[in-house]
C-alpha cells in the first residue's frame, strides 16, 4: 500500500503518516486554522494531499465497509 500511495504523490504518504494538515495562523499568541480564503497557493496544494488520500482509501473498500466508514 505504502509504494502505490507513494507513487500517487509523496505528499499523498505524508498525509497518511502524519494526518490532514490544516492551515493556521497565531492569533494573540494562539494558534487558529485560517480562514479558506486566505489560504496560501502551498497551503492549498497541502489540503489537496488530504482529499487524494480520502478518495484513495475509500475507492478500496467493499461497499459493506464504505458505508460502515
Amino acid at each position: 500500500m505504502k509504494i502505490f500511495l507513494e507513487s500517487v504523490d509523496k505528499g499523498v504518504w505524508d498525509t497518511i503518516v502524519n494526518g490532514p494538515f490544516i492551515p493556521t495562523k497565531n492569533v494573540e499568541g494562539k494558534t487558529m486554522p485560517k480562514d479558506f480564503l486566505s489560504w496560501t497557493l502551498d497551503e492549498n496544494k497541502r489540503t489537496h494531499y488530504d482529499v487524494r488520500a480520502k478518495n484513495i482509501i475509500s475507492s478500496t473498500l467493499t461497499l459493506d465497509e464504505f458505508y460502515r466508514v
